[in-house]
């Protein structure tokens, strides 16, 4: 992934790039992702799993993808991909459908990735989280970082949190991202977005000018590097409510990783400045529902930040984070495995594929018979 792309998305056109129909095939059947590769025909990630168009197309030459995906590019973007061989953009097809594109090169031949993005921001109601996220986004101040593998909901979790200040606080609202995926519109807050390649250069120049632009919340897009952190932790040590995302399964590796960014003469003083910035990791994973109307519904962790938690990330015990939230659970904390369990009690996922999932398939065998693991044994 590139952070300094001198790029243009608002490329304008005399007709409509023949690509749209790629899109607008994605759009239609509510998929997640489109890929285009070399000798495959296009394909559709559907609830998780990638397809075939739903009909008859071509298998794709390499002359065939460059003039689909060069029709959309833009003279610097055309020239920044040629030289280094990857290139992030969001890109608007039609009136109202935004993707999150990545176009990069595979043994020699150019492929693409795009992300379908909502063009509507969900409420907390409709992805089906639990209420402590929406009494978590009422913080003043502190990092939370949401969490989980690729095509987890992230974002949208995000989004629909900075939705919900939007909606209720008279505050600024900043946000450094690449792209921009969800476009608020002003509502009681004001909501400024800044595009890294085509707002500001790169990350480090967004962050270095932050605070000078009176933000109270802040959407740091994914915590990438050892400058991003510091900068999104000092931001939450000054007062802010700071948002970040990273690629981890749970909220003990979330602590790990992040500290794995700095060099290691540096880890102790980031140790103790998380443990006072952090506010809360929100962890999940998103699993095929059996429910009616339902097409995914997520697998939520949830670790609040209190005065045993910050005692153990000071202490290098983020190994014994899992048996707190288990234990804290009627303050808010929220264990990944008493989730799927209620989920699968609920008729919401099917027990088959919680198995596939559960981090101890013991555990959940015993949660699923009202026996709960803790810390201390077995209640």
């Amino acid at each position: 992934m590139t952070t300094e792309q001198p790029i243009d998305i608002h490329t304008k056109l005399s007709h409509e790039p023949e690509i749209h129909k790629f899109f607008r095939m994605a759009v239609k059947y509510k998929t997640s992702d489109l890929h285009l590769k070399v000798g495959q025909p296009p394909k559709l990630r559907v609830y998780g799993k990638l397809k075939s168009v739903p009909c008859p197309s071509e298998v794709l030459t390499e002359e065939r993808i460059e003039k689909l995906i060069f029709e959309i590019l833009s003279e610097d973007q055309k020239n920044f991909f040629l030289k280094n061989g990857t290139l992030d953009f969001a890109y608007k097809a039609g009136d109202e459908d935004r993707f999150r594109v990545n176009i990069f090169r595979q043994r020699g031949a150019i492929s693409l990735a795009a992300r379908r993005v909502n063009s509507e921001i969900p409420l907390f109601e409709d992805l089906f989280l639990p209420p402590i996220v929406r009494e978590i986004a009422k913080a003043r101040q502190g990092l939370v970082l949401v969490v989980g593998p690729t095509g987890c909901g992230k974002t949208t979790t995000i989004a629909s949190m900075i939705d919900d200040i939007n909606r209720t606080r008279s505050c600024h609202i900043m946000t450094v991202e690449d792209p921009i995926e969800y476009l608020f519109v002003d509502k009681k807050a004001i909501v400024s977005q800044r595009e890294i390649g085509i707002d500001v250069q790169n990350f480090d120049d967004a962050l270095r000018h932050l605070m000078r632009q009176d933000p109270d919340v802040v959407l740091i897009g994914e915590m990438r590097d050892a400058a991003t952190v510091t900068a999104g932790m000092r931001a939450a040590e000054t007062g802010h409510l700071v948002f970040g995302t990273m690629h981890s399964t749970n909220a003990a590796q979330a602590v790990q990783r992040l500290l794995d960014l700095f060099p290691q003469n540096e880890r102790d003083l980031t140790r103790q400045t998380l443990s006072i910035a952090l506010k809360a990791i929100i962890s999940q994973v998103l699993l095929p529902s059996i429910k009616e109307g339902v097409d995914r519904i997520p697998v939520v962790e949830v670790l609040l930040a209190n005065s045993t938690v910050r005692k153990l990330i000071s202490e290098e015990r983020e190994t014994d984070l899992p048996s707190v939230i288990r234990n804290c659970q009627g303050e808010g904390m929220q264990d990944f495995t008493e989730n799927l369990c209620r989920l699968v009690q609920d008729g919401s996922v099917d027990l088959k594929e919680a198995y596939k999932h559960a981090p101890n398939i013991e555990e959940l065998k015993m949660s699923m018979k009202g026996i709960r693991a803790t810390s201390r044994g077995i209640l």
